[in-house]
């Protein structure tokens, strides 16, 4: 069985991110950690929940990880995916850690598009926010590159490959495609650790919790998230372990986050329904 012709047709244009080195903080510019800018009405996002520490259920500050000046960033963005013009800035609520398996997980990741950028400050980051969580300011930098889906991903939709993981991984051989640990980037295909997430998207969506094996899924629906999940719903970022000499970021045991969105979200630059996913080894 050869896959890779049929691999190929399915290469989507990512946007592979270095994120090192040391980086001057200058309004809506592109970095990792620091302080994010924001426009004068913007509210800090929270998140009620309990944490690994602390059992009392109360609003938490999410962490801010990221922001994309989509001017710096579109260039790299063949698909035009992305807004070309604005900041894009994602945060997550890290003392918890949430999975996002349950409906309720929402609202402890937020995307936020500012499309305005003349107006951006500085933000006041929360007192209550904990010092664990306020990532040092690091430079990103990005390039553009071809991503193919995992097996996982390919797979999804097509029954013949139970039992051919061994043809999908000669084929990804040919194509040149070669494992990485680290792995960041926006757009693309995602670099899963426990399967494909896709599926769980659009089963969250309809409101279905996937913490245990759910036996409630009904047939039409579970049919419909195999048929649709993998071209409805996008990788909009993804972020592994980071390391440098002042920070070890980890997601659970060494694991990556991935924000997804609905393909009709992004085309409407409605970011508050992305989804985030945790995944670890």
């Amino acid at each position: 069985m050869d896959c890779k012709n049929d691999i190929l047709r399915l290469k989507r244009s990512s946007i592979s991110l270095s994120i090192e080195g040391a980086v001057s903080n200058s309004t809506a510019s592109t970095h990792f950690g620091g302080i994010p800018d924001v426009p004068k009405d913007f509210h800090w996002p929270h998140y009620s929940t309990n944490t690994y520490r602390d059992d009392e259920v109360k609003p938490r500050p999410l962490a801010f990880l990221a922001q994309f000046s989509c001017e710096e960033i579109s260039k790299y963005d063949s698909e035009h995916l992305l807004p070309e013009k604005g900041l894009l800035s994602f945060f997550y609520e890290l003392d918890s850690q949430k999975w996002g398996f349950d409906p309720k997980d929402k609202g402890c990741a937020r995307v936020y598009w500012f499309k305005n950028t003349e107006d951006l400050h500085p933000a006041i980051v929360p007192k209550e926010l904990n010092e664990d969580f306020r990532l040092p300011l690091i430079k990103i930098t990005a390039k553009s590159e071809d991503s193919y889906p995992s097996f996982e991903d390919y797979s999804l939709t097509r029954d013949n490959m139970i039992g051919h993981w061994d043809e999908y991984d000669m084929s990804m051989k040919r194509i040149g495609v070669e494992d990485r640990d680290e792995i960041h980037k926006l757009l693309g295909w995602a670099n899963p650790i426990q399967g494909n997430m896709t599926m769980q998207c659009e089963l969250i969506k309809r409101g279905y919790y996937l913490g245990d094996a759910p036996d409630n899924i009904t047939p039409h629906d579970k049919q419909e998230s195999i048929d649709r999940s993998g071209k409805d719903w996008l990788l909009l970022f993804q972020l592994s372990t980071v390391y440098n000499d002042e920070l070890k970021l980890s997601f659970g045991d060494d694991g990556r986050i991935y924000f997804y969105i609905h393909k009709e979200d992004l085309a409407k630059r409605n970011f508050d329904n992305a989804w985030l996913i945790l995944q670890c080894f």
